[in-house]
């Protein structure tokens, strides 16, 4: 790993080993160090020296688990597309960053639109959020939703770093 300086920011390069650690525990984050050590070619110790580091420097920020929502009883997964009075963006995304059936949260090009995830147990609790929470923020303009119907692809994190025919 190395830090390189890009713009008058810090920007960090991965080294192949480094991208081989993240990929598998992108995969399994329960790996042991010996287990992904046997992985990437190195030792138990090396494995924790590279991932510490990749953790100072801000590279990995957590280790977590993935939830299936259907059986947490969230069966309506939704997507929204927020258009906001530019005046208010900022305001609106902090409001709406602490509503806990929000997941994912980003700011589009164009116009001032947020775009986000949202998991609810049922449609009236779709509803009543819409109504209760999202509809009344000062600045809020137009909502639209979209019911996600089928999940084909849905990968948590990042792609994997390491092209497949580099992995056999």
């Amino acid at each position: 790993m190395q830090i390189r300086m890009l713009h008058d920011r810090p920007y960090i390069t991965l080294d192949s080993i480094d991208r081989k650690i993240i990929d598998e525990l992108s995969i399994n984050a329960r790996l042991s160090y010996t287990e992904l050590g046997k992985e990437v070619g190195l030792s138990r110790v090396a494995v924790q020296l590279r991932i510490n580091a990749l953790m100072e420097h801000g590279v990995i920020e957590q280790f977590t688990i993935a939830v299936n929502p259907d059986k947490a009883g969230l069966y309506i997964p939704a997507f929204f597309d927020v258009s906001v009075d530019p005046k208010h963006l900022d305001q609106v995304a902090e409001q709406l960053k602490s509503h806990i059936f929000i997941t994912h949260l980003f700011q589009l090009t164009g116009s001032s639109k947020l775009h986000m995830h949202g998991q609810f147990e049922d449609m009236k609790e779709m509803e009543h959020y819409i109504r209760t929470k999202l509809y009344v923020l000062p600045g809020v303009l137009n909502v639209e939703s979209q019911i996600i119907v089928n999940s084909y692809k849905n990968r948590m994190g990042i792609r994997p770093l390491i092209p497949d025919e580099e992995r056999l």
